[in-house]
């Protein structure tokens, strides 16, 4: 019964991507063409939303669910491979013209050519999960 609430949470999160059209591949496409604000906004609120619910969690020490403290730990040093994968996981987003939550989005909409794209992006983290060991971390 717990996980009603996230499942509703996840629905409504869903609605609100799909009518802002966060989820357009149009819009993605302004964005990377520089010919928008649009999304760029969306992703400036998201960020100022986590800096936001950061700092709340930090200061007022909340729980998770279990009752448990959370513990957020700083980044190790290393920009590097945050940049390769950065870099990595923008051009995909560029070409496939979504990222990783609004494949579940468009596919609930019934845009079903996107399940390529979730085959693709499973696949990926399969990879990367098999090759894990042998990349520079």
């Amino acid at each position: 019964m717990k996980a009603l609430k996230y499942i509703l949470v996840g629905f409504v999160f869903g609605i609100v991507l799909t009518k802002s059209e966060a989820v357009s591949w149009y819009r993605i496409y302004e964005m990377f063409q520089f010919q928008s604000f649009h999304m760029y906004g969306i992703i400036m609120v998201a960020i100022l939303t986590g800096v936001i619910g950061i700092q709340i969690i930090k200061r007022k020490n909340v729980k998770d669910i279990k009752g448990l403290p959370i513990e957020i730990l700083d980044k190790e040093p290393g920009s590097t491979r945050f940049w390769i994968g950065g870099i990595i996981f923008g051009l995909g987003w560029a070409l496939v013209g979504s990222c990783p939550g609004p494949i579940f989005i468009l596919l609930g909409a019934g845009f079903l050519p996107i399940i390529l794209v979730l085959f693709g992006a499973l696949f990926g983290t399969f990879l990367y999960g098999l090759l894990r060991d042998k990349l520079p971390h």
